[in-house]
């Protein structure tokens, strides 16, 4: 009677055991997916910032304010001719 007691005491250990491991295995896949996504996220942003940075160096150049000054203030220089093609 005892040994057949052990056993199945052993036997549900080795089954919590078992169902424990799995639980955690599946934890540890999430979290590493997780860590994945949030790694691309950071690399994108990263990259945001930079084009930002290279964006603020350019907006004090010469160039970007006389393209800005073209196309969103439609201001030119003067006796500067400009044909607009009102095409078909």
């Amino acid at each position: 009677m005892k040994k057949t007691l052990k056993k199945v005491f052993l036997i549900i250990i080795g089954i919590y055991v078992l169902i424990t491991l799995i639980n955690q295995q599946k934890a540890l896949n999430q979290y590493s997916k997780n860590e994945q996504e949030l790694a691309e996220q950071i690399q994108q942003q990263e990259d945001i910032k930079q084009e930002l940075a290279e964006k603020k160096d350019d907006v004090n150049s010469l160039d970007f304010i006389e393209q800005t000054a073209r196309e969103k203030l439609d201001m030119y220089y003067p006796n500067e001719k400009i044909y607009i093609d009102q095409g078909l």
